[in-house]
């Protein structure tokens, strides 16, 4: 044990095999380091059942340091950004230092710190502990250990804290706790009001459903899902999308262009002061009108009830018949229950699976519909197996669309080596990418190093080719619904190919639109999204997405940036009226920014790719023409990514569209 308090293992030649500081807990003591990489995470509260391990965490990044409720994504409720140049080359890290909690970012010690919180100095011995409910506390022993400072509470104030009144609560003034909706909902212990509130009848995605107004009601961390729109369009996105509890809206003077906010679960809502925060706030809470479910019956003749138990009799009596042949069904080897469909990728037994990935022991990762894992065949060649659970039977959907996504043959898409079906159980069989996902080299912080200007050519190309076969040469017109870096994977030589095609919708080619309820990723959402009518063009804007992402090395949305510079689109849109697109390009790569008259081209062909109007974007196989230099970039564009005004021309045509249901191969999605 050192005198600072680390527990240190060394072995007979005195080298450090292990030490506590490198494995924090909840607690940082004077003198110890929080570095990038490591999270403090409290232990479970001994008095409120309500929040479990790991729901916050407190970090370092390259930005600063934050502190996350730990939802998926993780959201921040608290930061201490710091401007970042990249100079230290270093582990960054936030030192417990006596008086301070210092963080240095660029900087190393003994040079000042990049940013401080300022803490009592101590008198006696010290600790900082991040407590179950959210809290940064800093402890002292005066005869007993007592509470000296509370970091984040002089920034935050009680009502911040995600969880200050539990979920589906309301926290007013001095942390009063109430349900959001007292005839919606119903507090979890009521002796406790800070426990939290739990709904009275459950949101179901088949009801219909209406909203609650909370004028000056807002959220711990708004995030804007949509910008520069009004009240009705964020309330219809809501009320579109089955996992949208609510719809939270930020505006200033004029209702009509605001952020919304759909968050898919509620912690703690807070009251605010439209004056002291200089805007305005509403929040509409998602509810389930039971009434309109169906008509009371009136006035019911004998005849009509005598009708109705005949009727009922007869819908049980098919019900025993069908889990009768259900329950024979399941009892059969899966493997004669599915027969031989020419076309079809190579059907694999779940003991070749098992076996392949070694009892499914190697853990790449956790998507939406299920985990993946490394595996090897027989033959050597490296696999990555994706199981699907809780689909039911197999199905001749299910085959289909396997048929389909297998028959589908390009280098820039993920190839399909296969698939199984064992129980209830779904397994698709990937190549495998040894260099992942894209996301893991572009974004900062992240990434392992900077991609060259050429390669990031490279793959931009690849992916633009990748879409316009899915669009233009397949029998069907394929339209992915997700693209995002992290459905973009790289193998060794840095190849790109289209991956998870769990949220596609496969439609004619004498169709030009489909209907469909919201899907895909905030953020990489194209605005005709509202309409829920929806073309090939959706995949352009994700494309468009990337493609600045790419060119800028950030993502569309950092909160880390300053207020003005935090929506990726607002400074594309800035820098287009200034003239200064230059200013863009990737600060951290010096091979970026020697090739920043090319990048800033290319930023032209993502504003096109942008366009709010889905009609002005261009195919992909335009975007594909115009990286390999024998087409020009459109130069009448329009530069309000975000203007709620042009309105959807599809709109008029809904009820001319083919509904389609969501994708079998990845299970339900909303």
């Amino acid at each position: 044990m050192t005198d600072d308090g680390n527990l240190v293992l060394v072995d007979i030649s005195g080298s450090v095999v292990w030490q506590s500081f490198d494995h924090p807990t909840d607690c940082l003591v004077l003198g110890q380091r929080l570095f990038q990489g490591q999270q403090l995470i409290p232990s479970v509260s001994s008095n409120n059942w309500t929040t479990q391990k790991g729901l916050y965490s407190l970090q370092v990044t390259d930005k600063g340091l934050f502190a996350y409720v730990g939802t998926n994504p993780p959201q921040a409720y608290y930061s201490k950004p710091v401007s970042s140049n990249d100079k230290n080359k270093g582990r960054r890290y936030v030192r417990f230092l006596n008086g301070s909690l210092s963080l240095f970012i660029d900087t190393v010690e003994p040079s000042e710190p990049d940013g401080l919180i300022t803490i009592p100095r101590a008198s006696s011995t010290q600790y900082m502990k991040l407590m179950p409910d959210g809290h940064l506390k800093v402890f002292e022993w005066q005869e007993r250990w007592l509470v000296v400072a509370d970091l984040l509470n002089s920034y935050l104030g009680e009502c911040n804290y995600p969880m200050a009144c539990g979920r589906n609560a309301l926290c007013s003034g001095n942390q009063q706790c109430s349900c959001l909706v007292p005839v919606n909902f119903i507090a979890v212990d009521e002796r406790q009001p800070n426990m939290g509130c739990s709904e009275i009848t459950p949101l179901t995605c088949n009801a219909v459903h209406g909203f609650i107004t909370l004028e000056n009601v807002t959220y711990f961390n708004i995030i804007a899902d949509m910008e520069k729109v009004d009240i009705e369009t964020c309330k219809q996105a809501c009320l579109h999308n089955c996992s949208c509890v609510a719809a939270i809206f930020h505006y200033g003077s004029n209702s009509s262009s605001g952020d919304c906010f759909l968050p898919f679960e509620l912690f703690t809502m807070m009251n605010v002061d439209p004056d002291a925060n200089h805007h305005n706030a509403s929040a509409f809470i998602k509810i389930q009108k039971e009434g309109q479910l169906s008509k009371a019956n009136t006035g019911v003749s004998p005849a009509r009830v005598v009708l109705t138990s005949i009727l009922g009799s007869v819908m049980f009596l098919i019900l025993v018949i069908r889990f009768i042949i259900y329950i024979i069904q399941k009892r059969r080897p899966a493997e004669e229950s599915i027969g031989e469909i020419p076309g079809m990728p190579t059907r694999f037994s779940y003991e070749e699976l098992k076996a392949a990935t070694e009892d499914f022991s190697n853990k790449l990762g956790e998507g939406g519909f299920g985990a993946v894992f490394e595996g090897t065949l027989k033959d050597c060649s490296k696999i990555a197996v994706k199981c699907l659970e809780g689909l039911g039977q197999v199905n001749s959907s299910f085959l289909a669309e396997v048929q389909t996504i297998g028959s589908i043959h390009h280098v820039n898409l993920v190839t399909l080596r296969g698939f199984c079906a064992w129980k209830s159980k779904r397994f698709l069989v990937y190549e495998f990418m040894s260099n992942g996902s894209l996301d893991r080299w572009i974004y900062h912080g992240i990434r392992e190093h900077a991609l060259e200007w050429e390669c990031r050519k490279k793959i931009i190309l690849d992916v633009a080719k990748g879409l316009a076969y899915l669009h233009e040469e397949c029998r069907q017109k394929i339209i992915h619904l997700d693209i995002k870096p992290q459905n973009i994977l790289l193998d060794s030589d840095f190849n790109a190919k289209v991956s998870d095609f769990g949220l596609s919708k496969l439609i004619d080619r004498n169709q030009s639109e489909v209907m469909t309820t919201m899907r895909g990723t905030p953020g990489y959402l194209a605005p005709e999204w509202l309409s829920s009518v929806i073309t090939e063009k959706v995949d352009v804007y994700g494309f468009g997405i990337i493609l600045l992402e790419m060119l800028c090395g950030r993502k569309k949305f950092d909160k880390s940036q300053p207020e003005e510079s935090q929506h990726l689109l607002d400074v594309l849109q800035k820098c287009w009226e200034q003239g200064t697109l230059k200013d863009m390009v990737d600060k951290y790569s010096e091979d970026m920014e020697t090739h920043s008259s090319e990048v800033v081209e290319m930023m032209k062909l993502a504003s096109w790719c942008l366009q709010y109007d889905y009609t002005k974007r261009p195919s992909m196989s335009m975007v594909v023409k115009v990286l390999d230099g024998v087409m020009e970039v459109e130069s009448r564009l329009d530069y309000n990514f975000t203007d709620p005004g042009m309105q959807n021309a599809a709109v008029e045509a809904e009820k001319d569209m083919t509904p389609l249901m969501a994708s079998v191969i990845s299970g339900p999605s909303s």
